[in-house]
């Protein structure tokens, strides 16, 4: 099978991550709609950072909110951040390995969509992350493979490239298990299917 930045580089290339980004738009606008409405820093000011940031328009959005002081986005995927630069955005946009990644600088509020179960082990990611927040900071991320989501269950084989089928109670513990407070679970926009599974949890 084909490592998950070998696809998203061929993805980026033939304009699949405009798809990408029209076919989460709903979600996601969804889970940033609940996470900006509990930023709880002192003056509402907050840095923000993507994980997997893809074409970098999530980043570049957050990066024209009044109230973010930076906007930060990464992703594994060459062709991926090159797409991203194109947008001359305020964001800064970095390469960056998600199974081996850090920063010195700490977040408010950290953010993926549609990369944890990419990862090698998304568990111990999730914990590097709650080391990479602010006190009260919060990490939010949605996904739509996972177990509970029948019609994911046969991406991994049209794809080429390995994905881990977890259901929620296990996205839930990798939370849990990773010190995270006010952990809680729903499912973004499933109006007409089984929707984005978002997980969170605040430090």
């Amino acid at each position: 099978m084909r490592q998950p930045t070998e696809v998203f580089d061929e993805w980026a290339i033939i304009g699949k991550d405009k798809g990408m980004e029209n076919s989460h738009e709903a979600s996601v606008s969804e889970i940033l709609e609940y996470a900006l409405a509990r930023v709880k820093t002192v003056d509402g000011k907050f840095t923000f950072l993507d994980v997997g940031c893809g074409n970098g328009w999530v980043a570049d959005q957050l990066s024209n909110n009044e109230n973010c002081i930076s906007s930060v986005g990464i992703d594994g995927a060459e062709n991926m951040i090159a797409n991203a630069h194109k947008r001359q955005s305020s964001a800064i946009f970095y390469l960056k390995d998600f199974n081996d990644f850090d920063f010195k600088d700490k977040f408010d509020l950290i953010f993926s969509m549609e990369v944890f179960y990419y990862l090698n082990s998304p568990s111990e990611v999730i914990k590097r992350i709650y080391e990479m927040l602010n006190p009260n900071g919060r990490f939010i991320m949605g996904i739509d493979h996972y177990f509970e989501n029948k019609e994911c269950h046969d991406w991994q084989e049209k794809v080429g490239t390995r994905m881990h089928l977890f259901n929620e109670k296990e996205w839930l513990d990798f939370f849990k298990n990773s010190k995270f407070n006010e952990v809680d679970l729903w499912r973004a926009n499933s109006n007409d299917w089984a929707g984005t599974l978002v997980i969170t949890g605040t430090k």
